[in-house]
């Protein structure tokens, strides 16, 4: 079976020149564009490794600046494609121009098929040296404490960099988020970071073990103790000696347990049950829930003086809901993931589901997202993850615009209502406030239908 062709896309309006190169680049698979719209198609559609773009596209006065604004969509869509750019002998302004922009050479008519199969040649070479680089860098990241955390969103690389800058310390960490947005996961980097990662972390759910035995649990116990104590037994916080405990909804921590927890805090040591002698423990101590302590605070429910010991560095986890952009960053990681453990051949995600994806409210955030992606995968009978597969039902926000032109209009129009409605309807304070003139605002109210 003889190996697939790289795709090489040519931006050319011009049949003759089409067979040309089709000809003398035989050996890639060139596919053809004749305008910026299907350009822009071809882009999506097969992500080109080298573009071919004539500058005088379309061949009208205004050629060059057409082909110089194509040429900067395609980098904005694909900003790691090479893009060649082909000019006429008189053109070599705009082919400056170009590289100025970002492409990666330019070609100068007439048409020489060997110059150009060089230039195409190196700018492939290029392409995926950097594309192996690139493979390498996300592979050592991924060997890294965070691996686990796969976000763009700038709340979350504020969480992780503080992470980073406090894993060194022994301070108590209390980490706040909903359920499933990962808590454990920021817990696990931590450790892993600290100097104490060669030592066992220890994990306790203090919402999953009943009140009667967590004190048991956390601070063990003496042969004797209690009926059944046959024999003395360590707890958790001694045994995650040297290493992190971390205590998974403290928010649950009985009341008659925070008065011990707050005492070994401060001092460092603690009693086992039926015990008589201190005993000191250096572990660094690491908190999570999902419940507003300060509520709980107001209601009796939990001890202040206990919040401020175990909130002395505090990172709040935003909900999937409110990360720009990690919804699909996530779908696609999860889609990788668990299409490699179930052996299933599944490349992406249909358009509809993606545009589901990223407007679902993800009440479960990440955990949510991982069953359903799961689910998705073992019974998706296509090539793709398509919405029927995800079963999302109705819950669904309405997806905003991703077109950059209609974001820049929606703002636009958000602007000027509220310029007019701080003017109480005043077409030249409106001007002033949005700076521009009042011929300009009244173009504006036409464009938007503002009455």
């Amino acid at each position: 079976m003889k190996p697939a062709k790289d795709i090489l896309l040519l931006v050319e309006d011009d049949l003759g020149i089409q067979k040309q190169v089709k000809w003398s680049l035989d050996e890639y698979d060139v596919q053809v564009a004749k305008d910026r719209e299907s350009a822009l198609s071809q882009i999506r559609r097969h992500e080109p490794a080298v573009v071919i773009l004539d500058l005088g596209l379309p061949p009208d006065p205004d050629g060059a600046k057409e082909g110089l604004d194509t040429l900067e969509q395609i980098l904005m869509l694909a900003p790691s494609t090479k893009v060649i750019v082909v000019t006429g002998t008189q053109d070599m302004d705009n082919a400056v121009r170009a590289i100025g922009l970002g492409a990666y050479d330019f070609y100068q008519k007439p048409f020489e098929a060997e110059m150009l199969s060089l230039i195409v040649g190196r700018a492939l070479k290029l392409h995926r040296l950097e594309q192996e680089n690139y493979r390498l860098r996300q592979q050592k990241q991924m060997e890294t404490p965070m691996q686990g955390i796969i976000t763009s969103d700038p709340q979350m690389l504020k969480v992780c960099r503080t992470v980073e800058r406090v894993a060194q310390s022994d301070a108590t960490m209390l980490i706040l988020g909903e359920s499933g947005t990962g808590k454990e996961l920021i817990a696990r980097a931590l450790h892993q970071l600290s100097s104490r990662a060669e030592k066992r972390m220890v994990a306790i759910n203090c919402a999953a073990i009943p009140e009667n035995l967590l004190e048991s649990e956390l601070f063990g116990f003496e042969k004797g103790a209690f009926t059944g104590a046959s024999k003395q037994t360590i707890g958790k916080i001694e045994y995650a000696s040297g290493g992190t405990l971390f205590l998974d909804e403290i928010g649950d921590l009985p009341f008659s347990l925070q008065a011990k927890l707050l005492r070994f805090l401060q001092e460092r040591v603690i009693e086992r049950l039926g015990g008589r002698g201190e005993i000191p423990v250096d572990v660094r101590v690491v908190c999570a829930t999902h419940q507003n302590l300060q509520e709980l605070i107001r209601q009796g429910k939990f001890r202040e003086d206990l919040y401020y010991r175990l909130s002395e560095i505090t990172v709040n986890i935003p909900p999937l809901r409110n990360r720009e952009g990690d919804a699909a960053l996530l779908a696609h990681a999860l889609l990788d993931r668990y299409a490699r453990q179930q052996k299933r051949s599944i490349k992406g995600f249909a358009p509809d589901a993606m545009e589901a994806i990223e407007s679902f409210e993800w009440p479960g955030n990440v955990r949510q997202m991982e069953n359903v992606i799961k689910r998705a995968v073992i019974m998706s009978e296509g090539s793709q993850i398509t919405l029927e597969d995800l079963s999302l039902g109705n819950a669904l926000r309405e997806a905003g615009p991703i077109n950059l032109r209609q974001i820049r209009e929606e703002a636009e129009k958000k602007a000027v209502i509220r310029a007019l409605g701080r003017t109480n309807g005043n077409v030249s304070h409106a001007a002033e406030l949005l700076g521009v003139s009042r011929a300009a605002l009244y173009h504006l109210l036409d464009r938007f239908d503002l009455k």
